[in-house]
């Protein structure tokens, strides 16, 4: 299981990448695992609000579905479009090719509140 080190991390199994007031989010290889087989991922529009710890969307494999949690607060600026043809990048690289949604971060203090890799090892 993969939990890169220069990522933060939910306790609902999302990752974020933080590149000035921009986060993009995904799920963890520990969740891409749980899930099994990735096959229809909703995800809103862009300009959408997100708000910290609420559902933006929804996941689904094929034993279940699954709530994609926002990690932080903000206004989606990206998604990922190629996820609606083909949501079984999520498996083959979660970390990548299979990101989420992009945010412009609103409330920076709200950072705070999610979990390091050593933190997120120790929840896995």
């Amino acid at each position: 299981m993969q939990i890169p080190e220069n990522l933060l991390y939910t306790n609902e199994h999302e990752w974020v990448k933080l590149e000035g007031d921009v986060a993009t989010i995904g799920i963890t290889d520990y969740a891409q695992g749980e899930l099994g087989d990735i096959v229809f991922v909703d995800l809103p529009q862009k300009n959408a609000a997100t708000t910290q710890l609420k559902p933006f969307g929804t996941i689904e494999a094929v034993k279940t579905v699954s709530d994609l949690y926002a990690p932080l607060s903000g206004a989606i600026i990206d998604v990922n479009a190629k996820l609606s043809d083909q949501p079984e990048l999520i498996n083959q690289d979660c970390y990548g090719e299979g990101w989420l949604i992009k945010i412009k971060i609103s409330d920076q203090a709200e950072i705070q509140n999610l979990l390091s890799p050593a933190d997120y090892k120790a929840l896995v």
